[in-house]
């Protein structure tokens, strides 16, 4: 190897280096500790203790895990669709908007929610599902409706997070197809025009096509956000009524937080880490099929 190629590894290496220390320390230094931990009974406050397998063991007689597990599924199915399909409906509707000055209204409309610390907000949305006084029971009773339990019954929680997880975060995935949408080439709207096509062969011949690496990468995020659930629960419900809708992010801070059973939160962390990585390779398996890179 020549003295220029040397300097252009090197420097290369040394771009790359920032990224490399700040995924050693907040990854791969996690990943390996949990790993460690998940063969040792730790409080926290007494020294680490051996156990073996121990933990994988409780691990598989947990009859809580399959509640939690079945929890976040539920809401994985509620809102990963939610959150694909109204970003993009939100998209494509600022799209068409013709004046500038609305454009700009809508996008800071949708994606300022985004930006509000989350657990501040959520104080508010608890007052406006309250049973009694909030605003939500409040507007169905204009419509002679009766009031709902938003935070104390099993079947309205996921109701109630998937509701404020949509005004929260839809922001990021309309974000993304919004600058997705505006990527695609004008010319190819103009051509289908020429050739007769309407609005409908327009948006399935042209629009989701060159969209797809977009619907990926937002599906790919969103899954793994979903499943990683914590923030609405927690603050909105508390993972209550019971454990109606507590998921597995929200099982893993108690065991290690409220228990302090490290050891065993550190094993649960681990079934969540290899279920997010097999999903995540299956998607990028699987995306050959469907996803378009080509946007000539």
């Amino acid at each position: 190897m020549n003295s220029k190629a040397v300097r252009d590894a090197f420097a290369g290496y040394l771009f790359l280096l920032p990224a490399l220390i700040v995924f050693g320390l907040f990854i791969a230094e996690p990943l390996v500790n949990s790993i460690i931990l998940s063969f040792h009974r730790y409080d926290v406050i007494t020294p680490a203790v051996f156990v073996g397998l121990d933990n994988f063991v409780k691990f598989f007689h947990d009859t809580r895990l399959g509640t939690v597990y079945g929890n976040t599924i539920e809401f994985v199915l509620i809102l990963v669709p939610l959150h694909l399909i109204m970003g993009l409906l939100l998209a494509l509707g600022v799209t068409k908007v013709v004046s500038v000055k609305w454009k700009y209204i809508f996008r800071t409309a949708f994606y300022f929610p985004v930006l509000v610390t989350t657990a501040a907000v959520a104080v508010a949305w608890v007052y406006m599902y309250d049973f009694n006084f909030g605003i939500m029971n409040y507007l169905l009773s204009l419509f002679g409706a009766a009031p709902i339990p938003w935070l104390n019954d099993p079947h309205w929680v996921y109701v109630s997070v998937a509701i404020f997880s949509f005004w929260k975060f839809v922001g990021n995935p309309f974000l993304y197809y919004l600058v997705g949408l505006q990527n695609i080439p004008k010319s190819l709207y103009e051509a289908a025009e020429i050739d007769g096509a309407n609005a409908t062969q327009s948006f399935f011949r042209i629009t989701l096509p060159m969209l797809t690496p977009t619907i990926f990468f937002v599906l790919v995020v969103t899954l793994i956000g979903a499943i990683q659930i914590f923030d609405e629960p927690y603050l909105i419900t508390g993972g209550g009524p019971g454990d109606a809708s507590r998921t597995i992010s929200l099982y893993i801070y108690e065991q290690a937080f409220q228990n302090h059973a490290m050891g065993y939160a550190s094993t649960v962390s681990l079934s969540l880490f290899i279920i997010i990585l097999a999903i995540t390779i299956m998607q990028f398996r699987f995306s050959s099929r469907w996803v378009s890179y080509d946007q000539e």
